[in-house]
């Protein structure tokens, strides 16, 4: 019989729900070496916790997350609360012996994810990072092609990501623009995931250089329960300042010597979720949108004259990444499938003792890069990343 492993969870909403739904379908997708056993959901509001329990399918529910880490049924932690609530639970549950798996960015800043990373290792506990967008197949494929020599020697690598659910001056100053929660605007919500699969694919950043912009400087106070997509305030409403950036744009040398181009902002008209990377190299180039996550663009350079083109890869056949698991050939999977992915990934580790990635090292670099472009901003200047 498999062994069960039971779970806790701190944070219920966005990513509480999509942890919570990734849980569910692993089992009954996937052959897991454990039995995963929902047992207990953590958050602070008694009434929403409780809610969210019954709704997510977890056994039982605490409100505080030092009583979830000390109980004895417990043997992993998910983390899925903001970014200022992840070091404390972190390093409290890998000294209590527990698993965990952690939202990104792994911290507020560089130096916690550090003390978060040391912890883990001291201890010995099993961890990764949520940078699901790595567990995408069409990602894993471009990887596999780039460590294949697909593309040969690469020159570039180019990406961004996009949305635009804050352009309205009255929209709410949610906990995404507050810097003593979020950590930072674009640039570390949405500009990890870039940096993270341009490390994933193209290796380790070398040197930086960044600008910023803050758009709107100021926003209505918040009210209790709004959301990423809230509605405008009311024109009474008071204010306070945004202390995040809107938008971040960088430059980077990577240390095989590419170059790197990242964008990351919420001022965006007509982009929602659109994360896109393009990597070039001596042999092709690939490129991918996550707005549209079952395709590839692959560019063979070696195809005969005439014939050459970025072709389509459809990446919903059973010989890609993960894809066998699922549905028949051509049937698409979405954002929540990346979510089982790399549950899938971290729970195997678990279950036979093999390293996990991207483990909090990963979440450590990613750190140390978002990091270096601040202090390049505040510098005017090129910033080695390695000096941080």
């Amino acid at each position: 019989m498999k062994k069960d492993i039971n779970v806790g969870m701190i944070g219920y909403k966005f990513m509480g729900k999509a942890h919570s739904q990734g849980l569910t379908k692993l089992p009954m997708f996937f052959d897991t070496s454990l039995n995963i056993v929902k047992k207990a959901i953590c958050g602070r509001d008694e009434e929403w916790v409780k809610q969210s329990q019954e709704k997510f399918g977890w056994d039982s529910y605490e409100t505080s997350w030092e009583k979830l880490i000390a109980r004895d049924d417990i043997d992993a932690i998910h983390i899925t609360a903001p970014s200022n609530f992840h070091k404390q639970p972190a390093i409290a549950a890998a000294e209590a012996g527990k698993h965990v798996f952690c939202e990104k960015p792994l911290a507020l800043n560089l130096a916690d994810a550090r003390d978060i990373y040391e912890a883990a290792e001291k201890y010995g506990i099993k961890n990764q990072v949520g940078f699901n967008y790595r567990f995408a197949p069409a990602v894993k494929l471009a990887k596999k092609m780039i460590d294949e020599g697909k593309l040969g020697k690469i020159f570039h690598f180019r990406g961004y990501f996009l949305q635009d659910w804050i352009i309205d001056p009255d929209f709410p100053k949610v906990w995404r623009l507050d810097k003593s929660v979020a950590g930072s605007g674009s640039h570390g919500d949405l500009g990890a995931h870039v940096i993270d699969a341009a490390r994933y694919l193209v290796g380790d950043f070398k040197s930086v250089t960044g600008m910023s912009k803050t758009f709107i400087k100021e926003r209505p106070v918040a009210g209790r329960m709004t959301g990423l997509s809230g509605s405008s305030a009311s024109a009474d409403t008071p204010k306070e300042p945004v202390d995040v950036d809107d938008a971040t744009c960088f430059v980077c040398e990577f240390e095989n010597g590419a170059l790197g181009v990242f964008e990351a902002t919420r001022f965006a008209y007509g982009h929602k979720n659109d994360m896109y990377f393009e990597v070039n190299g001596s042999k092709g180039s690939v490129r991918f949108y996550f707005e549209r996550m079952n395709e590839l663009h692959y560019f063979n350079a070696e195809d005969e004259e005439g014939l050459q083109g970025f072709r389509l890869i459809q990446v919903t056949e059973g010989v890609h990444p993960y894809i066998s698991a699922w549905w028949p050939a051509g049937h698409v999977i979405g954002y929540d499938h990346t979510f089982v992915h790399q549950f899938y990934e971290f729970y195997e580790a678990i279950a036979n003792d093999t390293p996990t990635c991207p483990n909090f090292y990963d979440g450590v670099k990613c750190s140390q890069v978002l990091e270096a472009v601040d202090v390049s901003i505040e510098r005017k200047q090129w910033v080695d990343v390695n000096s941080l």
